[in-house]
């Protein structure tokens, strides 16, 4: 009897650490994430761009190919795939983006990076991931950073009504995309 009892305590108490594994615990009790959601929006121009991502902490783990692996397709973000919206058509590397929602996934690795713009958003990570819903491809150089940005942070950074980046830092790391408004034909 001594016995079930153990096992039934050991498995309640493994369900408890699996339900609060993904956050902390404030001394009131209050369970804050440890990856928030967070919401970015930004105007350049008359487009708006909104980024919607959840964030994690470094906390002293190794992040690059470490927690966040070399060579694959990464969600750019914690939990559900991160994603990008614009209210209007942009350009990026030339090629054109209609206005709408799309997956921002990154295949990050030591001196290059690829940064990819999905028609697919709505996923947890990037599990369901398809290269063949890929938009846009495009290799860029991640920037050494001075300081360390402790949580992931998603800017958008307007350079003038037509021109706007995207830029992503976490760790010592920062990556940026451009983009540019498409001209109206009103």
């Amino acid at each position: 009897m001594k016995f079930l009892f153990f096992i039934f305590f050991t498995l309640s108490s493994l369900q408890v650490f699996a339900q609060h594994e993904n956050h902390i615990t404030k001394k009131d009790g209050t369970a804050i994430p440890k990856s928030p959601r967070i919401v970015v929006m930004e105007n350049v121009g008359s487009n708006h761009v909104h980024i919607d991502y959840s964030s994690p902490s470094v906390r002293g783990r190794n992040i690059w190919n470490g927690l966040v692996a070399f060579g694959q397709v990464w969600a750019t973000g914690a939990h559900k795939a991160t994603w990008i919206e614009f209210s209007e058509d942009v350009k990026i590397n030339s090629q054109l983006v209609p206005k709408g929602k799309y997956g921002f996934f990154t295949i990050p690795d030591k001196k290059k990076w690829t940064i990819i713009i999905s028609k697919d958003w709505d996923m947890h990570l990037a599990d369901d991931y398809n290269i063949e819903n890929d938009l846009i491809r495009l290799k860029v150089n991640p920037q050494k950073n001075k300081t360390i940005a402790e949580t992931l942070i998603y800017k958008v950074k307007s350079l003038n009504d037509k021109k706007g980046q995207v830029i992503m830092s976490w760790e010592y790391l920062t990556i940026s995309l451009d983009f540019e408004n498409c001209m109206s034909s009103n």
